[in-house]
């Protein structure tokens, strides 16, 4: 993943960060990121808490096969560790938000996007002298967060 994958418009003030290579899975980073894309910032940062204490599950409409129901969500599940670091990058583009002088009460997430890193490639040592190979997947997280427009 070479750069932001958006591309800035004219007129709307953006901050935006990046996760790169994170150790996580990217099926669980889809379903947390649309989870939180088109939510003002303080909503996507509480259903993040919130799955990360085991309070609300996220819901999965993609990957999930074999999942539990959970009640006013549907199939649903609680990826703590992709969460916690989903709210880092966001964290870290609130921060890049306040520095360039955008008022947060006002943010929301414009673009949550992920797509596949590198994997890692390691070996499983195994009996009689055998390994198996022990793939590690990662993870590119982008986050943009915009302004909201007054209503007029």
């Amino acid at each position: 993943m070479r750069g932001y994958t958006y591309r800035d418009e004219p007129g709307v003030n953006v901050a935006r960060a990046r996760g790169l290579e994170i150790p996580i899975s990217p099926k669980k980073t889809y379903e947390v990121l649309n989870a939180i894309r088109g939510l003002p910032l303080d909503r996507a940062r509480e259903i993040l808490e919130d799955a990360i204490a085991l309070r609300r599950p996220i819901p999965f409409r993609r990957y999930n096969q074999e999942t539990a129901h959970h009640p006013g969500t549907g199939p649903g599940r609680f990826p703590v560790k992709v969460a916690r670091n989903v709210l880092q990058v966001l964290t870290n583009a609130e921060e890049n938000a306040e520095y360039d002088s955008l008022d947060t009460d006002r943010l929301y997430v414009r673009v949550a996007a992920s797509s596949r890193g590198r994997i890692r490639k390691a070996s499983m040592p195994r009996a009689q002298g055998r390994a198996t190979a022990w793939n590690e997947q990662t993870t590119n997280i982008e986050i943009v967060l915009a302004e909201r427009k007054e209503a007029a």
